[in-house]
């Protein structure tokens, strides 16, 4: 959509005006996008660190399959603890540590793989949560990053150059405006003076 505005010193001084605010936020807008987007960079390349991880853990825990069934539900998530962090605007969680919360079993009368299967379990449920909140603050940014780059192609693209072309148009419009104004008092001074050598 084109840009409406009035040929006059109001709308002239309100197009300055939005033109330096845009101008002055673009750098910081820039700036934002580049550090949202090596920080998707960087959740990417931990997720998939985080995937390859459990892979592996998940092929080694496959030696167990047939004990899994025996596994006793003894291992449950207490409580996930994190906090949100601002990074470049933008709030997002970030995990601090996971409590488990091991029913009380008599290990004597249990397998002596259950203390392995613990841990294996514990380390997967682990990654597992891990990648939810990587995930979780990947969208995040990755959803910002993008409206910011939609901004600053707004802002760099359509109107900086809509409001530096309206401001030139209405500085040449004035411009006209004044000469035709000094043009039409000379040529009435014209007038005037012949009217007067005349009498």
């Amino acid at each position: 959509m084109a840009l409406k505005f009035q040929y006059n010193k109001t709308a002239l001084q309100n197009l300055r005006r939005q033109l330096s605010i845009r101008e002055k936020a673009l750098p910081t807008l820039k700036s934002k996008e580049a550090a949202l987007r090596l920080e998707v960079r960087k959740i990417m390349i931990e997720l998939s660190s985080i995937k390859e991880d459990l892979e592996s853990l998940l092929k080694k825990a496959e030696s167990y399959n047939s004990f899994w069934t025996e596994f006793p539900s003894i291992v449950k998530v207490n409580k996930v603890n994190s906090y949100i962090k601002n990074i470049a605007g933008v709030k997002v969680p970030i995990l601090e540590d996971i409590d488990y919360k091991i029913e009380p079993v008599s290990l004597f009368n249990m397998p002596s793989w259950i203390r392995v299967a613990i841990d294996m379990f514990k380390s997967i449920m682990t990654l597992e949560i891990k990648m939810e909140v990587l995930e979780t603050r990947l969208h995040a940014l990755a959803y910002a990053r993008k409206k910011t780059t939609q901004k600053v192609n707004l802002y760099e693209k359509v109107q900086i150059p809509e409001y530096s072309t309206a401001i030139i148009k209405i500085k040449r419009y004035m411009e006209d405006e004044e000469n035709l104004s000094k043009s039409s008092q000379k040529i009435v001074k014209e007038r005037n003076r012949r009217k007067e050598a005349e009498l």
